[in-house]
């Protein structure tokens, strides 16, 4: 009878250390909360850095900050390659592509026609908008930067 008892005691153990296991949706849950709050901290430096790529890169001085450009073949991923143009204001670089869908789809929320693009490296570009001349995607970065103070790295990527 004793024997019985450790038996289901021991049963009963293993079954309640195994029900304390977090579930995946927890930590995905936990992740994305971080993620989102890394993206709404406004950055604090003064100037926006310039970055060399191996493609070409150029800066231009508008009213206050000089704007990243870079120029690179970019991909849409939904295959309609038709909503990127030749200038694009990029906000957002990710090497994952669930955090780039996130941005993505926060942006369409807003209004912005966001798409979502890849390029040869396999970095997923987050497009807040595109346009055909850059005097317009100067104004709608400049637009963006107001709205989401987050957003003042955003860049230019010229579509070869």
């Amino acid at each position: 009878m004793r024997k019985n008892w450790i038996w289901g005691l021991s049963l009963l153990l293993i079954g309640g250390m195994a029900s304390c296991k977090s579930s995946q949706s927890a930590y995905k849950a936990a992740y994305e909360k971080a993620q989102e709050k890394k993206i709404e901290e406004p950055v604090t430096t003064g100037t926006t850095p310039v970055v060399t790529t191996p493609s070409t890169t150029t800066t231009t001085t508008t009213n206050t900050a000089p704007i990243r450009e870079q120029s690179e073949k970019i991909n849409a991923v939904d295959g309609n390659d038709a909503l990127l143009k030749s200038y694009n204001v990029i906000v957002g670089s990710f090497r994952q592509r669930l955090n780039a869908q996130s941005l993505c789809e926060r942006l369409r929320a807003d209004g912005y026609p966001a798409v979502l693009a890849q390029n040869a490296q396999g970095m997923y570009r987050v497009v807040a908008c595109s346009f055909d001349d850059r005097a317009t995607a100067v104004q709608a970065r400049e637009g963006l930067q107001a709205k989401y103070p987050q957003f003042t790295d955003a860049w230019f990527l010229i579509n070869k």
